[in-house]
């Protein structure tokens, strides 16, 4: 007897095969639906995210879930219903991604070959705490004509399930397959789905660094996502003070809990006595804790007058001060002689996420973005800028910190492959067994097509 699971995920497939002959503004039209269903919806998702939120607070409390964890958790806090929603609109107004053609050539007269995007198949993707990624998921598979399951966090079921509801709605009314899209509540259900890579042809966990790590051991299916965010800010010799301020601010301020929030404050030595200080009052002034080195915290027990929290937010660090990503209102802070030191600390300690250097100096802006070793290297501008939507992918599965396939913000090219198409338009068509070195043999062409389009 075939097991729920496996069952699932074989319905994933035949919907996806059954689609691909699908034109793409019926995956426009999905998704404009997706949009109005839930408008419809929202005061259900909202009761059932503050269910959700206040069962969340209890866990927290009782030290069984981190309090960075529950922050993700509220799909109504400022902006993000609205964001969610535009980030469907904004991916439905995308190019398609599908059917572009890279390469094209003219291997013998009337002998074609084109390389094209499509889809990848089959996605499964797990995430913790962050109802929304169900709707950013679902939005991007639809554009690039992806099937989906989707696991999240236990904590976040009530909200997951509305939504879901919402995505299943605009599906049957776009004369979509009804399960294209599909979700899943239980652990032991993705246990099953990762044996699954018959039907599965992806993985994209987001979530801890524990759930990435263990998804990756455990599965044959290709995973790709990133398992921690640990983002540096570098404070180069020639850094301008305002502007330095203001980029570490925001780097860890604006959303302290995210994966693209600054964990680490690498300082030049030559700074420890002028800029150094002013920066660690900037942050000490939003309640901050720095762990700092010796050179950082020797440089501030200097400082007069002391700012009021020094005693209780200034800290020494440790090893594994640069190896933790905090999450929250904590800085890890170091100094280093030089910018090669900058880039190898960096290259040593980071995820490979994002990192940011600020600068005046063309050539050392040059020198770290060619060094550093991430997905994302900045120059005077916030690490939080490490985004999907503000990519202007229109949202994203998640940040991908490898280097076989995507990098960084994963949007809808991220989500294509490619296959390779011949098509021969001789009378009797074409055959390998004319070609050859020998005399009386064809010689191959490739000679570039300059319209790079299909020709059907």
């Amino acid at each position: 007897m075939e097991n729920p699971s496996e069952k699932l995920a074989r319905a994933a497939k035949a919907a996806f095969e059954a689609s691909q002959l699908i034109d793409s503004s019926t995956r426009v039209k999905a998704l404009k639906i997706i949009t109005d269903e839930l408008a419809s919806l929202k005061g259900e998702i909202e009761k059932a995210n503050k269910l959700d939120l206040e069962a969340a607070t209890i866990e927290v409390e009782a030290g069984r879930l981190s309090s960075s964890l529950v922050k993700r958790l509220d799909l109504f806090k400022g902006d993000k219903w609205d964001a969610m929603i535009q980030g469907v609109l904004d991916v439905s107004a995308l190019p398609d991604p599908t059917g572009n053609v890279s390469y094209a050539t003219e291997l013998d007269d009337g002998l074609e070959l084109y390389r094209v995007s499509c889809p990848i198949g089959v996605l499964l993707v797990i995430f913790e705490a962050r109802p929304e990624v169900v709707v950013n998921i679902a939005s991007l598979a639809i554009k690039s004509g992806n099937a989906a399951i989707l696991k999240g966090g236990k904590e976040s079921n009530n909200t997951t399930v509305l939504l879901a509801k919402a995505i299943r709605k605009a599906l049957e009314k776009a004369d979509l397959p009804l399960d294209y899209i599909q979700t899943v509540q239980t652990r032991d259900e993705v246990n099953s789905l990762l044996a699954l890579d018959r039907y599965i042809d992806l993985v994209i966990p987001r979530g801890s660094n524990s759930l990435v790590k263990n998804i990756q051991n455990n599965t044959r299916i290709p995973v790709m996502g990133h398992a921690d965010g640990l983002c540096h800010v570098y404070l180069d010799e020639s850094a301008a003070a305002e502007k330095a301020v203001r980029i570490v601010l925001d780097s860890k301020m604006d959303y302290p809990a995210a994966c693209n929030a600054a964990e680490t404050l690498i300082v030049h030595q030559s700074l420890l006595n002028s800029l150094w200080p002013s920066v660690a009052k900037a942050l000490l002034d939003q309640n901050i804790e720095l762990l700092c080195d010796q050179p950082t915290l020797d440089a501030l027990s200097t400082v007069t007058p002391a700012p009021a929290n020094i005693s209780t937010h200034v800290k020494p660090s440790s090893k594994e001060s640069y190896e933790t990503e905090h999450l929250s209102l904590t800085l890890s802070v170091v100094s280093v002689p030089s910018l090669q030191a900058a880039i190898d600390f960096i290259n040593t300690h980071s995820s490979h996420h994002t990192e940011s250097i600020v600068t005046e100096s063309q050539q050392a802006a040059s020198v770290f973005c060619r060094g550093v070793d991430s997905a994302g290297t900045f120059v005077n501008a916030s690490t939080r800028f490490a985004d999907g939507f503000r990519y202007g992918f229109g949202t994203e599965v998640g940040i991908s910190t490898g280097r076989i396939h995507a990098r960084g913000p994963v949007g809808l090219e991220g989500l294509v492959t490619y296959k390779y198409v011949m098509q021969s338009k001789a009378a009797n068509g074409h055959i390998v067994g004319e070609f050859g070195s020998s005399d009386g043999k064809k010689k191959y062409k490739h000679q570039k097509i300059s319209e790079a389009r299909l020709p059907f």
